[in-house]
């Protein structure tokens, strides 16, 4: 039955959604294939469960993303990762981190140096989740000035 639905076109195909970074000469590039088969490019996107506070996270850092460093960008999707979780620490066990540069090959980096980088974000303290912004305890977008991340 499965292939039925795939081959037909008045079926609708079983799907996934797929998030890709790429980077080429002008630049790096973020795309998400939808499930329906279409594709966008985004400057910050999330999938998965509960993606939505992670999206709203990163609709209020994503212009800053261009001249940030390294650092910071890994420092923005971890935030972006933790407001995802429901009661639960952000550790190395939930979440992985990849990064790729101009002239540098594609590096997951090892559990131990992820959860360095979050006990050194976490010490430091430095962000507020995003419904204490708000002061939304709902965690729903208030801010109706906030830019899309869209290309």
């Amino acid at each position: 039955m499965a292939s039925v639905c795939t081959q037909q076109s008045w079926k609708r195909p079983y799907g996934v959604g797929v998030l890709v970074a790429a980077l080429d000469e002008s630049g790096a590039h973020l795309y998400y294939k939808c499930p329906s088969g279409n594709y966008f490019e985004y400057q910050a996107f999330a999938i998965g469960s509960r993606s939505q506070a992670a999206k709203t996270f990163l609709e209020r850092k994503f212009e800053n993303f261009s001249s940030s460093s390294r650092d910071d960008l890994i420092k923005d999707s971890l935030f972006a990762i933790r407001e995802t979780l429901q009661g639960e620490k952000l550790t190395s066990s939930v979440c992985t981190i990849a990064v790729v540069g101009v002239g540098e090959s594609f590096t997951i980096l090892d559990q131990a140096t992820v959860q360095a980088l979050i006990n050194k974000f976490e010490v430091a303290g430095e962000e507020a989740p995003v419904n204490e912004i708000d002061g939304n305890a709902g965690g729903a977008v208030v801010d109706e000035e906030v830019a899309p991340m869209d290309i």
